[in-house]
């Protein structure tokens, strides 16, 4: 199994930045972004059933972020805008290889596989 996500950096508050997720060697049923910033727990951000695309988001980033997928290429995407120096954080995606309930979706232990995490830092 392999699990790679990129695409984070630096950026000003208001800007955007887009990560990816490929995934390899797995099939699986959901694919989720969390962040964790320093001294914080892993936060959940959002999902995307990959069969049914059906879509979660946390309150934080509605509205602002979007979450996608492109199933040929078994990759996720996580296009993130308006930014804001709260979002900073490792960015990290993660696989469910069976179904869960949207009330554990926003769980980390629910998850198999995790990717290695990208830095996303938000300057004000």
């Amino acid at each position: 199994v392999q699990l790679q996500a990129s695409g984070g950096g630096l950026v000003q508050a208001g800007g955007s930045l887009r990560l990816s997720c490929a995934a390899s060697g797995i099939s699986f049923s959901t694919m989720t972004w969390f962040r964790q910033a320093s001294g914080n727990e892993r936060e959940f951000v959002a999902a995307i059933r990959w069969n049914k695309g059906s879509i979660h988001y946390s309150d934080s980033v509605k509205g602002r972020f979007t979450i996608s997928r492109d199933n040929a290429k078994k990759t996720g995407y996580l296009q993130m805008n308006s930014l804001k120096p709260e979002d900073t954080g490792v960015y990290y995606c993660a696989l469910s290889e069976g179904d869960r309930i949207v009330s554990r979706l926003s769980i980390p232990r629910s998850y198999d596989y995790w990717g290695q995490g990208t830095q996303v830092t938000v300057s004000s």
